[in-house]
């Protein structure tokens, strides 16, 4: 009986491929150098009025409404949210991916084991001669195998280089999650608001149309009016009430809409949220950053340049395919016929040596493999620069959005104060028979109508605003993202 173990003998092994080690560090393959963009220094004055220049604080702007309200929706979305929570996952993962990538650095060492009997053939090489049960061997093997990749050119530091982009990358996706969520979570808040709003409207407006039902049907007993008036004061009261149930919808998936981004079922802040609530306030002095900080916050824009690095650092993998790969290999082994005389020391035999891999020939699939990679590094670098020109589009869309819609509230304002006036006037002048019907039907159908728009108009203007913070990247920093332990 025989047995074995593998061992591996650091020290001799470094002793003989000192030269192995001069040579590490010979990167093949272009070394990632961040690209630089240009961004105009400032953004369009048309775009920027109402708004005022200044250092914007983006990580917490949901504050600037002063709505306790969404300060607490944010908090729990925060904290609970499902998107946030796969995306923090997949951090860890790629966290996972770059130990992976790491360990080739460090030699692979296998522990092994087995046992076999065999018996020689009589009928081969020791043909004619007896064969006895005493020539049957038994073999034992137990140790440890081990081989070395020496990393001399680049394939393995490129492999942790480009799984430490990979994993940058993807904790800039965690961060715009983030940043999506906060906005999507006062999006539809604000949404809320301003459908209960518009809901207060239609319902004053019900009953005032209800008192106008009610003076046709008074005239129309003292024979003072047709019945043509009593129905069309009928008519515009359904026609507006009408709009209740939709509204009541709109307000339901609005409120379902932030359970759910709060990680719990639809009808979960139902009861707390169907109060009626008033739209966020927007204020007076809003300050913005300049476009040269769309590099340094937008997130998407931070994971753009981060897959461009790991697209390079792929470039040298694969170039490493070019070259030969030098290893190390060592065994030592205890043997012995007889299984107690394994821990026998004269029982030792050791060996090591240096190999080498090179690939002579392939089909050029090595090189093709390098075109592939060059290929997708540049699809990484326009997709680079078309994130910033998109993200500075966005912004400048919600500035130019957010100033218009002011004008609009403006407007509206005297619009559902002029209509509020002409209700009364026409009703009084219809009372004393100086005007017809239809007059305070157009008259009532208008106020309802601004005083719908007027409550759209400036939950628009609110999330315009939502949109501005949310496209200039704001929702997250360093420190915060940090406490959630996905800063590396």
């Amino acid at each position: 009986m025989k047995a074995r173990i593998h061992f591996f003998p650091m020290c001799l092994i470094i002793t003989s491929t000192m030269y192995l080690f001069l040579l590490s560090g010979c990167q093949v393959g272009p070394d990632y150098v961040r690209p630089e963009y240009s961004v105009p220094d400032q953004w369009h004055q048309k775009a920027v009025r109402g708004l005022e220049d200044g250092s914007a604080d983006l990580q917490t702007w949901w504050k600037v409404f002063e709505d306790p309200v969404l300060e607490s929706l944010i908090k729990q979305a925060g904290a609970e949210n499902l998107d946030l929570q796969i995306a923090y996952a997949h951090v860890m993962e790629s966290r996972a991916l770059l130990g992976v990538a790491a360990g080739q650095y460090w030699p692979d060492v296998d522990a092994v084991g087995s046992y076999s009997r065999s018996r020689p053939s009589e009928n081969g090489l020791l043909a004619g001669l007896p064969v006895n049960a005493s020539d049957q061997l038994n073999m034992h093997t137990v140790g440890v195998d081990s081989i070395w990749e020496i990393d001399v050119f680049g394939r393995i530091s490129r492999s942790v280089e480009s799984a430490q982009a990979y994993m940058e990358a993807s904790i800039e996706n965690y961060r715009d999650v983030l940043v999506s969520l906060y906005s999507e979570v006062a999006q539809s808040y604000i949404d809320m608001s301003s459908i209960q709003e518009r809901i207060r409207y239609a319902q004053n407006n019900i009953k005032l149309q209800r008192d106008t039902l009610e003076l046709t049907r008074k005239r129309r007993e003292a024979e003072l009016v047709p019945e043509l008036d009593v129905q069309q004061a009928e008519l515009i009261l359904a026609s507006t009430e009408s709009t209740i149930p939709v509204l009541r919808q709109s307000e339901a998936q609005s409120i379902h809409r932030l359970s759910v981004l709060l990680g719990k079922p639809p009808a979960f802040l139902y009861e707390e949220l169907s109060k009626a609530s008033e739209i966020p306030e927007v204020p007076e002095d809003i300050t913005i950053g300049l476009p040269t900080e769309l590099l340094r916050q937008r997130p998407d824009i931070r994971r753009a340049e981060r897959i461009l690095g790991a697209e390079t650092a792929d470039i040298g993998i694969a170039t490493s395919g070019l070259y030969p790969v030098f290893s190390l290999s060592g065994t030592f082994a205890l043997e012995a016929q007889q299984i107690k005389d394994v821990g026998d020391w004269d029982s030792r035999t050791w060996g090591f040596g240096p190999a080498m891999r090179w690939n002579l020939f392939d089909g050029d699939r090595i090189r093709s493999s390098i075109n592939v990679q060059e290929a997708q590094a540049e699809q990484a670098m326009v997709d680079y620069e078309q994130t910033i020109l998109l993200a500075l589009e966005e912004v400048e869309n919600a500035m130019v959005a957010f100033a218009e819609e002011q004008q609009r509230v403006e407007a509206l304002e005297r619009s559902v104060s002029a209509a509020q006036k002409s209700v009364e006037l026409v009703k009084k002048l219809y009372e004393i028979g100086l005007t017809d019907f239809q007059n305070v039907l157009d008259m009532q159908r208008t106020l309802t109508v601004q005083q719908d728009q007027l409550a759209e108009s400036r939950g628009r203007v609110a999330k315009n605003l939502v949109r501005i913070y949310t496209s200039l990247g704001g929702g997250w920093s360093v420190e915060t993202t940090k406490k959630s332990n996905t800063e590396p």
